[in-house]
């Protein structure tokens, strides 16, 4: 039975059930698109390529800054959709994105796995993603990484890793106070930067008030 209490400041602490689950038995994972080379930017193409520099942990996807590109290929390509998930496979960190809807059909790049969880699956996108930057699975990922001057991560590797998957209505929950926590950082982040800015503007002042006595 799953177990709630308060804390001092309103936020549950939850003890939850949960099932252990391959991470394949649960989500469907893809490679990126395999473009050969580097990825040219056409002002006239009519896909949208999303590449490492375009993701974020906290913000997801930046849309506005993915390049516009053409696709060769004759495959269909495994387009992106919300809810998919974005896994970084390669590189010195590895995390997800649960993304949200593209403006014009979008690819990935091969630096990412593309996770697609079942629609009436037992597991959210967002918790997919909110599980797998978690230490828990994160030390399963260090634990599974290859390769000495880069580490990266193999498909059957990933899908044979465990999540832990709650009832649907816990999933929710997390993920709405994962949100919460994403919103109170942003707002940290902004009050720092605004006591920055107050500080660099008091120093400022005290320099020309020192010249200006001169």
């Amino acid at each position: 039975m799953t177990k709630t209490t308060e804390s001092s400041d309103n936020l549950c602490i939850m003890s939850i059930d949960a099932v252990f689950f391959p991470l394949g038995s649960v989500a469907t994972v893809r490679s990126g698109y395999p473009f050969r080379g580097s990825i040219e930017e056409s002002a006239k193409g009519d896909v949208l390529a999303v590449q490492m520099k375009d993701v974020d942990l906290e913000r997801g996807v930046s849309w506005p800054g993915v390049i516009r590109t053409s696709l060769a290929g004759r495959k269909e390509p495994d387009w992106l959709k919300a809810g998919d998930v974005l896994f970084v496979s390669k590189g010195a960190r590895f995390y997800a994105v649960c993304i949200d809807e593209p403006p014009n059909p979008a690819v990935c790049s091969p630096h990412f796995f593309h996770l697609e969880v079942a629609p009436q699956g037992p597991l959210l996108p967002a918790f997919l993603a909110w599980q797998i930057n978690q230490p828990p699975f994160q030390r399963q990922l260090q634990q599974a990484a290859e390769g000495s001057s880069q580490l990266s991560i193999r498909r059957p590797v990933l899908e044979s890793l465990s999540l832990s998957v709650p009832p649907l209505v816990d999933q929710h929950r997390v993920v709405a106070l994962a949100e919460l926590a994403r919103k109170e950082r942003r707002a940290l982040y902004q009050l720092i930067h605004n006591r920055e800015r107050q500080l660099q503007a008091l120093a400022e002042d005290l320099a020309q008030s020192a010249q200006a006595s001169h």
